[in-house]
């Protein structure tokens, strides 16, 4: 019989990427330590995909905690316009020091989406403040200009002084074809990419079954293939071509997460960030997933010998414990908008920017980040992936099921199962799930893509038992 715990969660949440019909039941979880997960019963499981990538040092972590409950007791939350503190300021001094690139600022948001919302919106209006996108100005434009002059304008009487433009009926741009466009207003990304929820991350991500119902009200965006030898070049020509039109090129360095965790030759991609780079196109960095440590390097950029000119980083970013998103820039972005006027000025922000309790969360997590033995612990789970992905092949005759495309990179691994569809919405994912959960190891695939994302606390005996775990399944079941 379902607890109360599930039956009331059955009647007022809605979960996310969840049918409704038939809606399943969860599973309560009450208690996590380290790499694993309890529930109502007191069962285990191995958190074998680091609960949607975030939990890079494991659940509850002692250090991490202590620190927030420190923070909570100083201060919890202040709005960051107008004002400043020290969590946040350590943080982006920590962040800009390790970052791969010529970074400067650094941009407070809330989470993955909301860090890539914020770079397009950074890339776009770069342009646009540098004049390469409006050559003119709409009457409405020209409006609040004047307003803007007028505030420092008084008579004798105190009163604000009235613009000429003030007093016309309706704010509305004119009929005339005062807006002349021009060029650097498309964004050029990579198909099967997935940048996050939010309507602008949604646009520059694949068309597929995550946006399906919003297509209609997505902007036009340039969707190339990821590079092979095969394509590069054509890859190329489609990127000069459209070169000095393009405003931005937005990248996952490496790895395409939720897009089945798809693995890119860095070599092939540093060659078209490096064509990007030849048009003067603006190059975007999603790390959302691949940054602190998961594929074996801080960032995946530093394989890549062209880096980029805004990151954005999530998920591990505070070790998992808290929502914190951040998107950092290069100086030369950044003085797009230093200037003297107001229209320039970026306006964006959220309640929690920057939150306390959060950046001191990602300020515990670097501490830990930076200890020789999590880097030790790294590059043994990087060696253990490895080991098992070839393990997996040689022993390829023994699944019911093929396998195909086995992968790794850093602390990644991923392959396909030959079942049904290459696609997300392939039942076989809940399937393995359930068989896996049985057996004490919580795996998530991205519908017949299996993929292994352990945090870097994970203990021998339990990477052992997520492949002993995954390899039976494999071996003994028949999935339907």
């Amino acid at each position: 019989m379902p607890s109360d715990l599930i039956k009331k969660d059955q009647q007022y949440i809605w979960h996310p990427f969840t049918a409704q019909k038939p809606k399943p039941e969860q599973i309560a979880i009450v208690k996590g330590e380290g790499s694993l997960l309890f529930d109502e019963n007191a069962k285990s499981y191995i958190d074998a995909i680091s609960s949607w990538w975030v939990t890079i040092h494991g659940h509850a972590h002692p250090y991490i905690a202590e620190k927030i409950y420190k923070q909570a007791l100083t201060l919890e939350q202040v709005i960051f316009a107008g004002f400043t503190h020290a969590p946040a300021v350590n943080l982006a001094e920590r962040i800009i020091g390790i970052l791969p690139g010529n970074f400067s600022k650094v941009f407070y948001s809330d989470n993955g989406s909301t860090a890539t919302e914020v770079a397009l919106k950074m890339a776009i209006q770069y342009w646009r403040n540098k004049g390469e996108i409006e050559s003119g100005k709409s009457k409405i434009e020209s409006e609040i200009q004047n307003t803007f002059a007028a505030e420092t304008q008084r008579n004798s009487e105190g009163l604000l002084a009235v613009s000429p433009l003030s007093g016309r009926e309706g704010p509305g741009v004119s009929n005339e074809s005062e807006i002349q466009l021009r060029q650097r207003k498309k964004i050029l990304a990579f198909k099967n990419s997935y940048h996050g929820d939010t309507f602008g991350a949604m646009s520059v991500s694949d068309r597929g079954i995550f946006t399906l119902a919003f297509h209609d009200f997505l902007f036009e965006v340039i969707f190339i293939d990821t590079p092979t030898t095969e394509n590069i070049g054509d890859i190329k020509d489609i990127i000069h071509e459209h070169g000095k039109g393009i405003a931005c090129f937005i990248y996952e360095p490496l790895v395409q997460g939720a897009g089945g965790m798809k693995m890119t030759d860095p070599y092939l991609l540093n060659e078209l960030i490096n064509t990007a780079r030849l048009n003067d196109i603006i190059c975007i960095a999603d790390e959302v997933m691949t940054g602190f440590g998961r594929t074996g390097r801080l960032f995946a950029s530093e394989y890549l010998e062209k880096k980029p000119d805004i990151i954005c980083l999530s998920k591990g970013l505070t070790g998992g414990t808290m929502a914190l998103g951040l998107t950092a820039c290069t100086e030369q972005i950044h003085s797009a908008f230093v200037t003297d006027n107001k229209l320039n000025t970026f306006f964006h922000g959220h309640s929690f920017t920057a939150n306390p309790i959060a950046c001191t969360a990602a300020l515990a997590s670097l501490d830990l980040l930076e200890k020789e033995s999590c880097i030790t612990q790294i590059e043994w789970i990087c060696r253990q992936q490895a080991i098992f992905i070839e393990k997996l092949m040689n022993n390829a005759d023994l699944y019911p099921h093929k396998i195909h495309s086995p992968r790794q990179l850093g602390t990644i691994a991923a392959f396909e199962i030959s079942s049904g569809a290459d696609e997300y919405l392939n039942s076989i994912s809940s399937d393995i799930t359930r068989k896996c959960m049985k057996l004490g190891v919580y795996l998530r695939p991205l519908g017949n893509t299996v993929y292994i994302m352990p945090p870097y606390c994970i203990k021998k005996e339990e990477m052992e038992k997520i492949y002993d775990v995954l390899l039976s399944v494999l071996v003994n079941q028949v999935f339907v």
